[in-house]
């Protein structure tokens, strides 16, 4: 028995059934998101789209989509903050489940992107209220772990949304995928009811793993109903914002933009591609637990909570950087291509996992889910942008010219220097250590 293994013996593990509802939560986030891309065929025959219009129209409802996530974060973490993370979360996950569901009845393009704006500002609750549980339930020592794991089901959900959807749609039809994936949020709202309360007022915590988590907490601020002008003012936040502008835009990258790579790239079906897709989500699921783990090594070995998480961090920016070499390694077999991208993209979800914990490393729980929301306007904003540069410039271009390897080159070298880039401005605003004082 590890040491850790040993420790939850002997405080108690409640916290970590909490870890498993917000896992559990961004499963069902990513998963209702999904499932739109895999039925897009069956829509596009079902409303008798030609080929541009299925373009055309599929392009905006994304569109519609990304914005309204973009702006939903800003207002989901300020709402999460107010209302606590209890009624937060359950709110939001119970409207999104109604916009996913609510898909399965519409029967226009129009129609489609009212359902994509209702989803996108809903499901941006997730993230705030997640990272204020784990700042609520767990000491600074365990949030990165913590993240990394509650962080993972964003994958999960990646994966088997291929293996579900597609198979319902066959047999029931396309809109009874919408309906059955988005009813499952609320059977997670049965769940949390029963089992999530803070922890000074969970009376199925033990008193050793309420001290454990106490003990562990930074200094509370009285502050609350936090302005976002003053959280804008701190370079905290800039810090925060910053690393995802310039990192979330890679991982909407590879989740638009990888099946098509790798079916130009090596003239791969539909079907062929699905596995090494899969392959590489499976791959960043490690990541993403292994991010949370790395710090909490460090920390264990006598590093500061700061410097642990800076060091990893570090660590995540530097391993993106062989995607690089990404096709040049494919010419010789094309799953050493797809190991290279699995690499960037675990270490993109162990970064996430970090930059979202240094949040509640600096801000007081009171303010952890407007921060968040703040950053994640921030990526949402840079996705939108970068969508912008690669579908009307950058991919145009060089599809014209006959030459898209070219251009996915280009848009690799992107990704190897991105977070190198962030990781020196986060450095540059926050050069050292220093908690929050907000007073109200």
């Amino acid at each position: 028995m590890n040491a850790f293994t040993a420790a939850n013996e002997k405080i108690g593990r409640y916290r970590w059934t909490i870890c498993a509802l917000i896992f559990m939560a961004t499963t069902i986030n990513y998963l209702d998101r999904a499932v739109i891309a895999l039925l897009k065929p069956f829509i596009a025959a079902d409303l008798g789209w030609d080929a541009v219009t299925e373009i055309q129209s599929y392009t905006n409802i994304e569109i519609a989509f990304k914005v309204s996530y973009m702006i939903g974060l800003l207002f989901a973490g300020k709402l999460v903050d107010k209302f606590g993370t209890k009624m937060g979360y359950a709110v939001a996950t119970g409207l999104w489940s109604l916009a996913a569901v609510a898909h399965g009845f519409v029967s226009s393009t129009s129609g489609f992107i009212a359902a994509r704006i209702g989803l996108g500002l809903t499901e941006a609750g997730n993230f705030p209220a997640a990272i204020k549980a784990t700042a609520e339930w767990f000491p600074v020592r365990e949030r990165a772990l913590a993240t990394g794991l509650f962080n993972s089901g964003a994958n999960i959900g990646a994966i088997l949304a291929p293996l579900s959807v597609p198979l319902i749609a066959q047999t029931l039809g396309w809109q009874w995928a919408f309906v059955i994936t988005g009813s499952i949020g609320f059977f997670w709202l049965i769940l949390w009811f029963m089992y999530y309360e803070v922890p000074a007022r969970q009376q199925r915590l033990g008193a050793a793993e309420r001290n454990y988590i106490e003990a562990g907490q930074p200094p509370e601020s009285s502050a609350s109903n936090i302005p976002w002008f003053r959280l804008l003012g701190l370079r905290q936040t800039w810090a925060f914002a910053v690393g995802k502008f310039l990192t979330d835009p890679i991982w909407w990258f590879y989740l638009f933009w990888l099946p098509d790579f790798l079916k130009k790239q090596y003239k791969l079906s539909n079907s062929d591609v699905a596995f090494p897709v899969a392959a590489v989500y499976i791959i960043a699921t490690v990541g993403s637990i292994f991010g949370g783990w790395l710090p909490k090594f460090f920390i264990d070995q006598g590093a500061s909570v700061f410097t642990a998480r800076r060091r990893a961090m570090l660590i995540y920016a530097l391993a993106v950087c062989p995607i690089v070499f990404a096709q040049w390694l494919g010419n010789f077999n094309m799953w050493l291509a797809v190991g290279i991208i699995g690499l960037a993209a675990a270490a993109h979800q162990a970064w996430s996992a970090n930059i979202f914990t240094s949040v509640s490393d600096m801000f007081p729980k009171s303010a952890t889910g407007s921060v968040v929301g703040i950053g994640g306007m921030f990526g949402g904003l840079g996705g939108i942008l970068l969508s912008a540069a690669v579908q009307k410039h950058l991919f145009v271009h060089y599809e014209q010219l006959g030459s898209i390897q070219t251009a996915y080159y280009i848009m690799f070298a992107i990704c190897a220097g991105s977070y190198l880039l962030a990781w020196a401005v986060m450095r540059l605003l926050v050069p050292r250590y220093a908690a929050i004082e907000l007073a109200s």
